[in-house]
């Protein structure tokens, strides 16, 4: 078969990712981003929970041997830090000895570490994960059903709280829901239908029908007649407050997680699409960005001037990102989409002689943020699993809208 510059292309990413992951090894797990004086002073040098959970997927079906082994290691620093109401850290400095958990609380970061222990533990059965960790999983399941809504089977969680730790999403969240339903699946936790029913009811009341509820119905009232991009999930939803800026994060996982269905999957992700969230790179992490008119604008997004339009969580195009969203468009049996985006993420990451910048500027597309981010080179390769193995998510639809849920 006759070779394509984008095939050389996608291999060329793929052997420097496996590079860059070598190079941001330490002895307590993949660190996340390149030992540099300024990933130090910025923080970068640390085990985060979220990036070290999602370096171990990439790592764990990577091919290469030793980073296959190393996999765990992150996983266990932050098992070692676990705090004992059973929260994983946001980070752990190593040469401190110290956890963190960010100000209002890191929600993501203990499901992030559940999933990746589930499914190492299923790729390399003889690391026996799940048996050795044991009590941290259920500390760390038992303090997630502490945090469930007990009518809705929902996480519910403070501001600002997860991977977008300075976006205003509280309350129900599109994104933490996706990942509680995932990890209820992979540890057969109870009531995963519950969850999966009330987020396509809440995130989406749009095609839902209305809940029994009174309290969902009343919740979903503040939205119907309002809410942009109905194709889409909302971001969040809180008491007569709503998010529906367009989370692509959120939105590409429900798809990998399950929450969508097989025509709400496709929907989804063409509304996405019609959006440009994947054009030039994959992806803008919102289809519009919260301005300081908005009502959903808070004072600490213009802290550092960091969250304005186009820029980091608020619009930013992040490569870590994207390596979900070819992994969604290639379980929704998109597969030429899916090939064409890894392409561009490639490109994306190969900006500046193979830089990993952490994100790009939405409009102006300029590199920003930290060089040599591990978790970049990770989704990459979590993506080019999707295409061909489907290793990690299991998931595959129709190429045409319709059928059954997943199970």
């Amino acid at each position: 078969m006759k070779r394509t510059p984008e095939q050389d292309l996608i291999d060329r990413c793929r052997a420097e990712s496996v590079r860059l992951l070598h190079r941001n090894l330490s002895p307590d797990g993949i660190l996340a981003a390149t030992p540099t004086a300024r990933s130090a002073a910025r923080g970068y040098s640390a085990i985060f929970g979220r990036d070290a959970a999602v370096c171990a997927l990439g790592m764990a079906v990577s091919g290469d041997p030793e980073l296959e082994r190393a996999a765990a290691n992150g996983l266990a620093t932050l098992a070692a830090h676990q705090a004992a109401n059973g929260q994983i850290p946001k980070f752990v400095d190593t040469q401190r000895d110290e956890a963190d958990f960010w100000y209002l609380g890191c929600i993501d970061a203990t499901l992030w570490w559940l999933a990746a222990v589930a499914l190492l533990d299923r790729l390399r059965p003889e690391g026996r994960l799940r048996e050795r960790w044991a009590a941290p999983v259920e500390r760390a399941t038992n303090w997630l059903s502490c945090q469930e809504h007990q009518r809705f089977f929902l996480l519910q969680q403070n501001e600002a709280s997860d991977w977008a730790d300075i976006m205003p999403r509280s309350g129900f969240v599109l994104y933490t829901n996706a990942l509680w339903h995932w990890v209820k699946r992979l540890y057969a936790l109870p009531r995963s239908d519950e969850t999966r029913r009330n987020a396509n009811q809440l995130f989406h009341p749009f095609s839902a029908a209305l809940a029994e509820y009174r309290r969902a119905r009343l919740l979903a009232h503040y939205v119907r007649g309002r809410a942009r991009h109905r194709d889409l999930y909302l971001s969040f939803v809180n008491f007569a407050v709503y998010g529906d800026e367009g989370d692509v994060c959120g939105n590409a996982l429900a798809v990998l997680c399950g929450l969508a269905d097989d025509a709400a999957a496709h929907r989804t992700l063409q509304a996405l699409e019609r959006a440009g969230v994947n054009d030039p790179y994959p992806v803008r992490t919102v289809c519009d960005p919260i301005t300081p008119d908005s009502p959903l604008w808070r004072p600490y997004m213009s802290r550092h001037r960091q969250n304005f339009a186009w820029q980091y969580h608020n619009g930013g195009i992040w490569p870590f990102v994207g390596g979900f969203w070819v992994a969604a468009l290639a379980a929704a049996g998109m597969a030429e989409k899916a090939r064409r985006d890894l392409a561009r993420l490639a490109q994306a990451n190969a900006l500046r002689g193979w830089q990993f910048n952490e994100w790009l500027h939405g409009d102006t597309l300029a590199p920003s943020g930290m060089q040599g981010q591990s978790w970049n080179a990770a989704a990459f390769l979590i993506a080019c699993d999707a295409l061909e193995g489907n290793r990690l998510f299991r998931r595959r639809l129709s190429s045409r809208p319709g059928g059954s849920p997943p199970p």
